[in-house]
């Protein structure tokens, strides 16, 4: 039913959101893993399976359909499987705006703290605007975590908003990112689905000549 073309998993933070909400959620679908490779030949070869020249793209072959970007990609898988969502109405409006504040927001920690499964690296130094983010994020966890009291951001199911902050996880990860005590615990158990933890061991393998956020 579903083809979804993805990039490099060490370093393609985009394409891991609707991997893994795929792969948890149990939506089937077909694999495509198209290597960033070199830059000048890169958005001609995307053009041939998405018309932005980006990945992620989600091919829908039951209507025909290219869907491009990740909150789009969601917003499509949610018309057509609504239990990517919370049941209650509450969870399901606070996880849009979490899931929109993270698709428009927090660029200096894209910028400084780009997505690489393989890393460990603590930042030795950590500056204001990227603390600021950080706040911000755990804040966001935190609110989903007390308001919906289960063990994941939106209630006791893994849900769209886990998967969207999941590539702040792998980050957090890689740099010792500060986080509440809260917001730990419900990254662990993040880093312990098996799902999430088979896209870590694929991304640590991977042998391209080129990784970009």
């Amino acid at each position: 039913m579903y083809d979804l073309w993805i990039g490099n998993k060490n370093a393609s933070s985009w394409s891991l959101r609707p991997w893994l909400l795929m792969q948890v959620t149990q939506i089937p679908f077909t694999e495509h893993l198209a290597p960033f490779g070199d830059k000048k030949t890169r958005h001609a070869r995307y053009l041939k399976f998405s018309p932005t020249g980006k990945v992620p793209c989600l091919h829908d072959q039951i209507y025909n359909l290219q869907i491009w970007d990740s909150l789009a990609i969601f917003e499509y898988l949610a018309e057509q499987h609504p239990h990517i969502y919370p049941q209650e109405q509450q969870a399901r409006a606070w996880s849009r705006c979490a899931i929109a504040e993270m698709h428009a927001g927090f660029a200096t920690l894209r910028e400084q703290c780009p997505m690489n499964c393989a890393l460990d690296s603590p930042l030795t130094e950590i500056s204001s605007e990227l603390q600021q983010d950080i706040q911000r994020i755990d804040a966001l966890w935190q609110q989903g975590l007390n308001e919906f009291g289960g063990n994941f951001l939106a209630g006791e199911q893994f849900s769209a908003v886990d998967a969207y902050f999941a590539p702040v996880v792998l980050r957090a990860k890689s740099y010792h990112l500060p986080f509440s005590t809260p917001s730990q615990a419900w990254m662990q158990r993040m880093l312990a689905l098996p799902e999430l933890q088979t896209w870590i061991e694929a991304g640590k393998v991977e042998d391209f000549e080129e990784f970009l956020f």
